[in-house]
């Protein structure tokens, strides 16, 4: 089942491109539709510790999911590039 929208997911896997790692929570913002049929994508926004926007990405469904009441949040420092 999908994540509902404007709730937080966590990443299942690593995205070195966009400095996220795998278990790092953001916001899903929309799904959208792969332009040739490929997997849908989910626009995800990112936000640092005290809550502000720092970054909006775009990652398959396949790796997002809702946060589980086993998991624990944690904080580490993200490393940001000039794009």
């Amino acid at each position: 089942m999908k994540p509902e929208l404007h709730t937080e997911v966590a990443l299942t896997r690593d995205f070195p491109e966009y400095h996220l790692q795998r278990g790092d929570l953001v916001m899903l913002v929309d799904y959208v539709r792969h332009p040739v049929g490929g997997e849908e994508g989910a626009i995800l926004e990112v936000f640092n510790a005290v809550g502000d926007s720092i970054d909006v990405v775009t990652v398959p469904v396949s790796a997002i999911e809702s946060p589980r009441a086993d998991q624990i949040r944690s904080v580490r420092a993200w490393e940001s590039q000039v794009r």
